[in-house]
């Protein structure tokens, strides 16, 4: 998927994490999937932060609330991302909308809660650049690792 070109609003995107899983949303867009955060483009008017919680109330039918910044994202001129940690407490999330995409052209086909060996390597790095190392117990895990490379299409 190439987004050298694309000329997006700016986006607002939430990590809720409970019990070391994080709550992602499954994209479908001319026959690609993959998982993100919940997040999308700001509003006219709209904070960073009422950005973030309308996205995530839109896309996973729960109301949040804010507990930090974990990043700012600029991935070229005129296409930037920022992502706030959130808590949404017992709440158990569903399916949303996404207002501008409807019907046929739906582009949220699943909400779930997953950990880091559910997600794919390529969805993975952009969870970590939106700030998960700084979240809950992800720095540890991510420690533990250890020093071996891996790479996906490594030999």
């Amino acid at each position: 998927m190439d987004l050298s070109s694309v000329n997006r609003p700016i986006r607002a995107q939430a990590i809720v994490v409970r019990d070391n899983r994080i709550l992602m949303v499954r994209h479908r867009y001319k026959g690609e999937e993959w998982w993100c955060l919940p997040g999308g483009a700001l509003e006219p008017g709209e904070t960073l932060e009422e950005g973030a919680l309308r996205e995530l109330k839109e896309e996973c039918c729960v109301t949040g609330t804010i507990v930090r910044k974990t990043a700012h994202i600029i991935y070229a001129p005129n296409d930037e991302a920022h992502t706030f940690l959130a808590e949404v407490g017992e709440q158990e999330p569903s399916l949303g909308h996404d207002p501008e995409l409807q019907g046929d052209d739906a582009i949220l086909v699943g909400v779930k809660w997953l950990t880091l060996s559910e997600i794919s390597e390529r969805d993975r790095a952009f969870i970590w650049a939106s700030g998960l190392l700084g979240v809950a117990n992800f720095f540890s895990e991510a420690a533990s690792w250890g020093d071996e490379i891996s790479y996906p299409g490594k030999e």
